[in-house]
């Protein structure tokens, strides 16, 4: 099966995965058949399916017209011969249980084509043993997609022993289609990449706590607030449901072996049928007070241990070939939320150090849980996961430098699993950046991106800045945002904001740096800190009444509502707005246009507009000393040459 000749998917299951991947399919453009074994089953699915479509459309994600469409896409059915017989692709999404999902394969088997390609949804299952119940092994793999469906953006695609690179390949192609991020999983291997990662974390966490090691709040405090991951791993565990990481354990435990043994205060939590979130209780109680995780009770023991623990993880799926360490980063980012990936953040903390806590532990238990992988121990002896610095290269982790052509240097914010927000360290980066490129004299012009399509910036990184709560951090943030992005603003060189999706809060202040700004049609701005009881903080109450005027700033920094690229185009913010699949190629053409201007003069003419924002005296006075410098240039003798012989000049900044 071809990915061009898919037309008709169905998804078996309407549970919360079901439908959530059904609707999913659907706003994809699909016809979609979503069956389950009752019709009140099929039915709440489809119920919900309609709730969720008409939030989107309430929301302006989408009109109610497309919402109708959607829905109307989607056939709930029960009849599994109605449901998969012209189906082009089976996505099955049953209970974990590896005999239900045998025993739904098997009777598919009898009434799919035989072209379908079969898709199970497991979160750890394996994937070769459920492809042999059927007749097309090399057609099934897994597709795995996180809750829920509709705004996760990670899809793990895995290989089974049988699945061909074809069926892969179709799998990949058709999660893009879905407006999702695949990443293949390569080889068949309990909890594949995320759980594999996660897991064992909160397993590990409840070791601390059950030894006498660590309380839960400092395991909790260690892990949001000193390590920096979206939770808790206890507050995770109670989200995710206690029931289903003991049911992953247990499955890594038979298939793995003795170093992922389920703690038992985990199993005694289920036992009690203390779950978490979804029965009001489970580590925290939720109907009396919920999560209360300090902020100051962290312990660098525990933060060793846990990263100690997901390196080792990491290191082994690198050595089995699972997959390669910066997929593994990029899944857990895009599935966990983390703000860096697990081999990155191994790195930060040294992997020497990392070892030894392995080898400590070990010595002191001496059980298998500790044992350190092949794979961390190659990865310390090269100098971290990601190899060593040995040719004194800038190497960024948060935003990406490179050079397109045309005197240009483009900075693209590389977060697109945080939808490209700005934290401390991406403002570290950026301002190395901006100072890199400043002095390549090859360089004459700045083009500043977000990577993918769903935001440029969509403001302050609200986690990694977590910490940071007394007042007089706060100011410090506050002032370190407004260094940053003043030294864009001061750029001898222009700079372009080609800004695709959302710039909000701090994106938005970032591309107001910029001295011109293209936006793509589908791009929203706005500055909503009114909506958090704040105000812009990083020089938004100030640059953005520069450009749009004091009543246009106040409008848009007091409503706090979000306004799409045409609006701000009328406002005075955005300079062009282009077609969605024509910003990267005009934001480019753009900026090298600039770069073939005149540098000394475009230097000059910035440094004389900012000094008369509010003296125009002194912005006349330097305009004037400007005009005298460049009347003796090389450039406007060239510029003056080029026009009388109507050419076209090339300027040399001298």
């Amino acid at each position: 099966m071809d990915f061009e000749e898919i037309e008709t998917i169905t998804v078996l299951g309407a549970g919360n995965m079901g439908h959530g991947i059904a609707e999913v399919a659907a706003l994809a453009g699909y016809d979609v058949r979503m069956r389950d074994i009752k019709d009140e089953f099929v039915q709440d699915g489809y119920d919900d399916i309609e709730w969720s479509l008409n939030k989107l459309a309430e929301k302006e994600q989408l009109t109610q017209d497309e919402a109708d469409a959607t829905l109307d896409r989607i056939t709930p059915l029960v009849d599994v011969e109605e449901a998969v017989s012209d189906a082009d692709v089976v996505i099955e999404a049953v209970p974990e249980k590896m005999e239900i999902k045998k025993d739904v394969y098997e009777e598919v088997e009898e009434y799919a084509p035989e072209a379908a390609i079969f898709a199970t949804n497991t979160s750890s299952l394996s994937i070769t043993e459920l492809s042999e119940v059927t007749e097309r092994p090399e057609q099934f793999c897994g597709m795995h997609f996180f809750n829920p469906p509709v705004r996760m953006q990670l899809v793990e695609v895995i290989s089974g022993a049988h699945s061909s690179e074809e069926t892969l390949d179709t799998i990949e192609q058709l999660a893009e289609a879905f407006d999702k991020s695949p990443v293949r999983v390569r080889k068949d291997s309990p909890g594949f990449i995320v759980n594999r990662i996660l897991v064992p974390l909160m397993n590990e966490a409840c070791w601390l706590v059950h030894d006498d090691e660590a309380t839960i709040a400092e395991v909790d405090s260690t892990t949001k607030f000193d390590i920096g991951l979206p939770m808790g791993s206890f507050e995770l565990s109670d989200q995710v449901g206690n029931d289903v990481g003991l049911h992953v354990l247990e499955y890594m435990h038979e298939v793995l072996g003795e170093p992922y043994a389920p703690c038992p205060l985990l199993e005694e939590k289920v036992e009690n049928e203390e779950l978490g979130k979804k029965t009001g209780k489970g580590f925290y109680d939720y109907e009396n007070g919920g999560v209360d995780i300090p902020t100051d009770a962290g312990s660098d023991h525990v933060e060793n241990r846990l990263l100690a623990v997901m390196a080792n993880e990491v290191g082994k799926l690198v050595e089995n070939d699972v997959a390669p360490v910066g997929d593994i980063d990029d899944a857990v980012m895009l599935g966990g939320g983390f703000p860096e990936g697990p081999a990155k953040l191994a790195d930060k903390a040294g992997l020497e150090t990392l070892v030894e806590t392995l080898e400590a532990a070990h010595e002191e238990t001496g059980g298998e849980r500790f044992a350190v992988s092949g794979g961390l121990r190659n990865a310390a002896t090269e100098g971290g996961f990601y190899g060593s610095d040995d040719e004194g290269t800038t190497e960024f982790e948060n935003i990406v430098v490179d050079y397109p052509g045309e005197m240009v240097g483009h900075v693209e914010l590389d977060r697109p699993h945080r939808m490209n927000t700005v934290s401390p360290d991406l403002m570290d980066e950026l301002s190395e950046a901006i100072d890199l490129l400043a002095e390549d004299d090859d360089v004459r012009a700045i083009l500043l991106t977000g990577a993918g399509d769903k935001a440029f910036s969509a403001g302050a990184d609200v986690q990694s800045m977590a910490s940071n709560a007394t007042p007089l951090e706060a100011v410090e943030l506050s002032k370190k945002g407004q260094e940053t992005f003043g030294k864009l603003e001061e750029c001898p060189m222009p700079v372009v904001a080609g800004i695709d999706g959302y710039a909000l809060g701090g994106g938005m202040e970032l591309a107001t740096c910029a001295d011109l700004r293209v936006a793509s049609e589908r791009s929203e701005l706005g500055q909503p800190e009114h909506n958090l009881g704040l105000l812009p903080g990083w020089g938004g109450t100030q640059r953005l009444a520069n450009i749009v005027g004091e009543g246009r700033a106040k409008e848009i920094i007091f409503t706090a509502e979000r306004y799409d690229a045409a609006e701000m185009a009328d406002y005075g913010f955005v300079n062009e707005v282009v077609a969605n699949d024509e910003l990267d190629d005009r934001a480019f053409e753009l900026a090298a246009d600039l770069a073939a201007g005149p540098p000394v003069a475009q230097r000059f003419t910035k440094r004389a507009m900012h000094a008369g924002r509010d003296d125009t005296e002194a912005g006349l006075e330097v305009e004037s000393q400007a005009f005298g410098h460049l009347i003796g240039t090389d450039d406007v003798m060239e510029g003056i040459t080029a026009f009388m012989g109507d050419g076209e000049p090339e300027f040399e900044g001298k």
